[in-house]
């Protein structure tokens, strides 16, 4: 055993662990079933069940509160503290709001960490919510920018406003990532996530929502009476699908583009939250038995813009080189597929190809059947890594994610 490797493995009482990790199922945007619910509705949801995961813990030990979120009002952060008192959180709970983008809970999640870790406080949680449905569009690229900046002659200032779907094109022209390895990556993803659900391997991370919900036709016109129902599955996951069903979409983007629906993430709708804690203090407070594993660290690096899919590939080695670990050291690998593209760019780059072959990347599929919700991606793909570990028995796990404007972002985690 490496060093690295031995020195991420060792218990300490410093260590940052994780007692619960917890997500909404992940919705479709405009048509799932989480549609007409508000982001901060499902923040409140998993939160509360964040807080009845540890019904010993009370919940005044929890001293801060980061949300990630990209497209809400005001960054989200009043309506995200509105549902943290909603969901029985003492005013003595802080809060905090973070924006990485497609990273930003995350960034949450490290950012808890490094205040445990540091002493600035010992109980926090790292969440993330996101409605695209009610956010996305107009609120998706700025259109009132800095004429300097939106002019610039600099390529690279005007570039981080490029659609992303730009971007994706970008990555499969210039690195030879063709249209049948990017269909068959995105029907993998299908197969995987529906098995996953199928077997009930989801059911121990997601929280039941129940919401309102109001048809609509194809016009968007309400259709009867608004229902109230309860949302127990991920509801982006198409059963049967295959490279061939997928090969007869058209592209998305350009005209002789790569990328379509089939094969790009979903936008969606959901939120997701893990209780972070010094292992000291869990011990001291009785909690030892809730402890799943720890966090270990992350890293961000930027990239160029145009091409911000390949944002894993430069920071995954960053993550690992810090922390004196190779890829062979990492078990389960959780690889956000924002499109099929980078995607498969990030592991030929990473030399993981045959690591997802055989299933040690995105075991139960990824964003092209789950969905995307910006804010909670990176909470709900920890959710998903957490508890893969524990089923399947793996130690270490990396979570890592491209991030629009040209970054990327890897978080390790060790499984006890």
């Amino acid at each position: 055993m490496s060093k690295g490797l031995s020195a991420i493995l060792t218990k300490a009482p410093s260590d940052v662990v994780i007692l619960s990790s917890l997500r909404t199922p992940v919705t479709r945007s405009y048509k799932g079933g989480l549609k007409d619910a508000y982001p901060e509705e499902l923040l409140s949801v998993v939160l509360k069940a964040t807080r009845e995961a540890v019904p010993e813990m009370d919940p005044a030990v929890v001293e801060d509160v980061g949300v990630g979120v990209v497209l809400s009002e005001l960054g989200g952060s009043k309506a995200a503290r509105m549902a943290l008192n909603h969901a029985g959180y003492p005013n003595s709970t802080s809060l905090f709001t973070a924006n990485r983008a497609c990273a930003s809970s995350l960034q949450s999640i490290s950012l808890v960490a490094a205040q445990i870790r540091t002493g600035i406080m010992d109980v926090g949680i790292g969440a993330g919510m996101e409605s695209m449905t009610r956010n996305y569009g107009s609120r998706a690229v700025p259109v009132d920018v800095w004429p300097e900046l939106r002019d610039s002659p600099n390529k690279h200032v005007r570039d981080c406003v490029m659609p992303m779907g730009i971007t994706s094109e970008n990555v499969a022209e210039r690195y030879g990532v063709g249209r049948e390895i990017q269909d068959q990556v995105a029907a993998a993803s299908h197969e995987r996530a529906a098995r996953a659900r199928d077997s009930g391997w989801f059911d121990s991370q997601i929280v039941p929502v129940t919401t309102r919900f109001q048809e609509v036709d194809k016009q968007g016109q309400p259709v009867g009476e608004q229902k109230t129902i309860t949302v127990t599955r991920d509801d982006g996951i198409r059963d049967g699908v295959t490279a061939e069903s997928l090969a007869k979409l058209k592209p998305a983007f350009k005209p002789d583009g790569k990328s379509t629906a089939g094969n790009s993430s979903q936008i969606s709708d959901g939120a997701a939250a893990t209780l972070l804690m010094k292992r000291s203090t869990a011990t001291e407070l009785g909690l030892g038995s809730h402890i799943m594993g720890k966090f270990v660290g992350a890293t961000t690096i930027g990239c160029d813009p145009d091409e911000m899919g390949v944002g894993p590939a430069i920071a995954i080695p960053k993550l690992l080189n810090g922390l004196g670990l190779k890829t062979e050291d990492v078990d389960r690998w959780e690889l956000n597929e924002a499109f099929a593209s980078q995607f498969v760019y990030c592991l030929r780059k990473l030399g993981l190809m045959e690591a997802w072959e055989k299933g040690r990347v995105n075991p139960d599929g990824g964003a092209i059947a789950l969905g995307h919700p910006l804010g909670a991606t990176g909470a709900r793909m920890t959710s998903t890594l957490m508890h893969g570990l524990r089923r399947d028995g793996g130690e270490v796990g990396v979570v890592s994610m491209c991030i629009g404007t040209g970054m990327g972002m890897a978080g390790l985690f060790v499984r006890e």
